[in-house]
């Protein structure tokens, strides 16, 4: 508020005593990103290095035969196969600063600015990753009769996807795993990526049985959602969803797996300055060239789930 001038006293106010602005900018929430604790990196050395390929062989299923003495022995001839891993992708962020302004800031917008570029950055290379890889699992481990030997493990199709509900969602995660099961995955190294809503359906579930995460407490430690079965289980915003007509709502694809299925590498990321050639200030751009593929099908699966109403 103003103080009150005797008649006839000037003011110098206005412009001439500058604006105070808060120091603390207004605190800011970025999505989980997960792509970095679901995906192995173990072929970003060999592509950082040179090319924009890496060609990564797979091994053959080898044929086991009974035996008998004196029979004449088989051998089955095998052909190299491999996976292609690319660097297809890029993301980049530029924006300017002027130094006039930069000089009657009182904070640093240079090292502010900087810092959400990074993070939108890993939220842009997260979602993309998320809304891509589900349509890339073994046939086996998804729909409505998934399991490589049951057979009769429902996933959810499209029109009637699983509606999952505080009294159900252990239970669903549970067939996940056993779907990973029946593929020979190993037990360590799990993960599944679940929506908002399904992390809802776990904190209100019955999870008296802290045995089964192999724990002497319950997963649900201050709101954090842990490990179910051999699953780690991570909460993300970026997973695919769309409206399925058939069913009326909106559907998730929930992803889950090993380590081993996706492969992420990163061959290029360049941050720098540059002055500005029409304007005094500078420049600040940065760059980040990535590729990812699915190189093991079985060792993901797709959920396809919508939630249930709460009770």
């Amino acid at each position: 508020m103003a103080i009150n001038r005797a008649a006839g006293t000037p003011s110098l106010s206005g412009n001439y005593i500058p604006e105070i602005w808060s120091g603390k900018l207004l605190s800011k929430f970025y999505k989980t990103t997960v792509f970095s604790e679901i995906a192995n990196t173990e072929y970003e050395g060999e592509i950082t290095k040179k090319g924009d390929k890496v060609y990564i062989r797979t091994v053959p299923d080898i044929q086991v035969r009974s035996y008998e003495i004196g029979q004449n022995l088989q051998y089955d001839t095998h052909d190299p196969e491999f996976v292609t891993l690319t660097i297809d992708y890029g993301e980049y962020y530029g924006f300017k600063i002027n130094d006039v302004e930069k000089a009657q800031s009182d904070i640093n917008y240079m090292e502010r600015w900087s810092d959400d570029a990074s993070q939108q950055m890993k939220i842009a290379i997260d979602q993309r990753i998320l809304e891509d890889v589900y349509d890339d699992v073994d046939s086996s481990n998804t729909g409505a009769s998934a399991g490589a030997i049951s057979g009769d493990i429902n996933l959810g199709v499209s029109g009637t996807p699983v509606e999952v509900s505080e009294s159900n969602v252990i239970q669903t995660i549970l067939l996940c795993g056993q779907v990973l099961d029946e593929q020979n995955i190993p037990e360590t190294d799990r993960w599944m990526v679940i929506p908002s809503w399904m992390a809802t359906r776990i904190k209100d579930s019955d999870l008296k049985n802290a045995s089964m995460m192999g724990d002497s407490t319950s997963p649900i430690r201050n709101g954090k959602i842990g490990g179910i079965d051999r699953f780690t289980l991570y909460q993300s915003n970026s997973i695919n969803f769309a409206n399925d007509s058939s069913y009326g709502d909106n559907v998730w694809d929930v992803i889950f797996g090993h380590k081993s299925a996706l492969t992420f590498a990163s061959q290029l990321t360049k941050n720098e300055m540059l002055k500005n050639p029409y304007d005094f200030g500078d420049l600040i751009r940065g760059l980040q060239v990535y590729g990812y593929e699915v190189i093991k099908p079985e060792s993901m699966g797709r959920l396809y789930a919508a939630p249930a109403a709460l009770t």
